[in-house]
This record gives C-alpha cells, sequence and structure tokens, in this order.
C-alpha cells in the first residue's frame, strides 16, 4: 500500500512572523492526523528556521528547488548537501515555473535528479502540459518526454523513493483543476509507462496531483486509485485549509 504525500509549495511567500505562525498552525492542525506523509517547501532563506519550529512534529522539511552543482562558484544557488545539511528531504525539481521562468530543460531537470538521488534525498519531479499542449492532445507525450528524460539517464531504479508531480501547467494557480476523472487517468498513464520498465517501481512510486487544489476538491481527487496525495500552492499558506487537504489524503483509501 502507497503512503500519500501532501507537500505545501510555499512559492515566493514568507516572513519570519509568517514562518512560525503557520507551522504554528499546522502543528495543531495535523497533531493527531496519520495515515498521511506531510511536507512543506518554504523559501531557502527559512529552512534553517522552519526545521526548527517542526522539531519533534510529524511534518518533514522540503525544498522548492536544488544546482546541479554541490558547490563551486555558482552565486546564488543551493546545493544539495547544503540541502542535506539543513535537513531538507523532499526536494522539488522541474515545476513549471522553472521550467518557464529559467528555461530549465528535461535534460537539465535530470541532472538534478540525479544529484538529489545521489545525496540520498527524496526528489519531486514535477511533469505536466501546457494549456496549449493539452488542447492539442499532447499530454501523455509530454508527461512520457519529461519522465524519460529521468530513466534514459538513470534507469528505472532511480524511481525507486522518489516521488511525481503531475501539475497540468494550466491548472497551477489558476483556478482551474482537471477532473478526478481526468487527472486519473493521466497518473494511471504515467504508472503504466513506469511499468513498462519495472511494474513494481510503478506500483510503488508517489504520483502526486497539483493544480489549484483546495480543501473542496482534495477528497474526490484522492479518492482515485493512483492519485498519492498532492502538491500544494496557495492553499498550503493556511493552515486550516491544508489540514483539510492532508485529512482528505490521510483518510483515503489506496490499494
Amino acid at each position: 500500500m502507497r503512503h500519500p504525500l501532501v507537500m505545501g509549495n510555499w512559492k515566493l511567500n514568507g516572513s519570519t512572523h509568517m514562518v512560525n505562525e503557520l507551522i504554528t498552525g499546522l502543528r495543531q492542525e495535523l497533531s493527531s492526523v496519520t495515515g498521511c506523509d506531510v511536507a512543506i517547501a518554504p523559501p531557502a532563506l527559512y529552512l534553517s528556521q522552519a526545521k526548527q519550529a517542526l522539531a519533534g512534529s510529524r511534518i518533514a522539511l522540503g525544498a522548492q528547488d536544488v544546482d546541479v552543482n554541490l558547490s563551486g562558484a555558482f552565486t546564488g544557488e543551493t546545493s544539495a548537501t547544503m540541502l542535506k545539511d539543513i535537513g531538507a528531504e523532499y526536494i522539488i525539481i522541474g515545476h513549471s515555473e522553472r521550467r518557464t521562468y529559467h528555461q530549465e530543460s528535461d535534460e537539465f531537470i535530470a541532472k538534478k535528479f540525479a544529484i538529489l538521488k545521489q545525496q540520498g534525498l527524496i526528489p519531486v519531479l514535477c511533469i505536466g502540459e501546457t494549456e496549449q499542449e493539452n488542447e492539442a492532445g499532447q499530454t501523455e507525450s509530454v508527461c512520457a518526454r519529461q519522465i524519460d528524460a529521468v530513466l534514459n539517464i538513470l534507469g528505472v531504479e532511480a524511481f525507486q523513493n522518489a516521488v511525481i508531480a503531475y501539475e497540468p501547467v494550466w491548472a497551477i494557480g489558476t483556478g482551474k483543476s482537471a477532473t478526478p476523472a481526468q487527472a486519473q487517468a493521466v497518473h494511471k498513464f504515467i504508472r503504466d509507462h513506469i511499468a513498462q520498465k519495472d511494474t513494481a517501481i510503478a506500483q510503488q512510486v508517489i504520483i502526486q496531483y497539483g493544480g489549484s487544489v483546495n480543501a473542496d476538491n482534495a477528497a474526490e481527487l484522492f479518492a482515485q486509485p493512483d492519485i498519492d496525495g498532492a502538491l500544494v500552492g496557495g492553499a498550503s499558506l493556511k493552515a486550516n485549509t491544508f489540514a483539510v487537504i492532508v485529512k482528505a489524503a490521510a483518510t483515503a483509501k489506496k490499494a
């Protein structure tokens, strides 16, 4: 049985006050919740503060990105060794905002995946199609291409102890969301695509949904057999809303 993961991506939001207040609220809301792994990814500047605030809780620390280099003259970057040192576990890579605003290619993201695995960290690989690609019927081919960038370099074994987050770009921060049936169809395709290489790994890999997940649609999404939690954006910035999503994942039945 796969253990769902709900992860909050805070994006470019935060302050010292907000970090303490939000984590305090999350600890209160989630103190008795089991059956779902939970992580948050604050901006890099607040990782150390967040780690201290999370001490003794079940909430894991994540990060929003990583560099492909471990050290050196790379101003402004954060390495996998630094993230490991600070106590981060789940590292988001390939988010559509990184692909779009920073022109990160599938191959570059695969290098990030490799460096995280090398350091014993858990990659959260974001994949998904744009609205234009969706309308052109290219959803499956886009997702396959983005997964294959990792498969071709590292092999299917790399997806042991890794997470995939299917995030249709047209649904991120727009208020739009794929229907549960639409999301399930893509999640099943992703799992089946990996199963072509290794059925056992495909069955254990966590595949999250992301894209305007909120308190209203979470339960119906998590009821789908191949949706293993969510990567949550805006709704992760309010403790009570995020808690509803986590609780929905914790109570969902998975095969």
